[in-house]
């Protein structure tokens, strides 16, 4: 995974809530059997029309968001079934942070394990940026090491996050990553253990 710790970019502003997994990515596009190539098909059916061409209503069609590392999104994002895919497409499209007020519990867990740092914010904040990011593209930064999310026009917010995910996605591990960071103690235990 790539370590994460300061995103300066574009915010996509997705005013949506109870985005599921489903809508993130479609059951149709579920056959690949690598992690990469699903950014194509993130929010397939709202990026797209029946006939396959661009709603141009859609945020993530316009030209001014197309740049964006940052989507914000509303409550309850990544619902729905517990599909890994979701933030395969994700990252794959180009997205490295995910804000909302909340998040399902196994697409949070799952950002994380895939190198995606979710971010609650509050419901008030979250409505903010984007209110701010619909009147016009809108860059923030993102700083994990200080826990803030720091906009244009001088607002200031912070967040928490567990200090373990915190870790992982400054360094980069994956879980077996952060598994080989104890290596030498492994392996004194697996000698210890032989010895017996």
């Amino acid at each position: 995974m790539e370590p994460i710790n300061i995103v300066n970019s574009i915010y996509a502003p997705l005013d949506r809530k109870n985005v599921d997994t489903d809508q993130i990515i479609s059951k149709e596009f579920l056959k690949r059997i690598e992690r990469t190539g699903f950014g194509q098909y993130v929010f397939y059916h709202w990026r797209f029309d029946k006939d396959g061409k661009p709603n141009e209503d859609f945020v993530l069609n316009k030209p001014e968001y197309k740049s964006a590392e940052i989507l914000v999104a509303q409550d309850n994002f990544g619902c729905g079934s517990s599909r890994e895919h979701a933030p395969w497409a994700i990252l794959d499209y180009g997205f490295r942070v995910v804000i909302a007020p909340s998040f399902a519990d196994i697409f949070h867990n799952n950002c994380f394990k895939n190198g995606i740092l979710p971010i609650k914010l509050t419901e008030a904040e979250c409505d903010e940026l984007l209110e701010k990011g619909l009147e016009k593209a809108q860059a923030i930064e993102v700083n994990l090491e200080q826990q803030t999310v720091t906009t244009g026009y001088g607002k200031t917010y912070s967040f928490t996050i567990d200090p373990y995910y915190k870790q992982m996605l400054l360094n980069g591990w994956d879980e077996i990553s952060l598994t080989f960071q104890y290596e030498e103690q492994i392996a004194a235990y697996e000698k210890k253990r032989i010895a017996y």
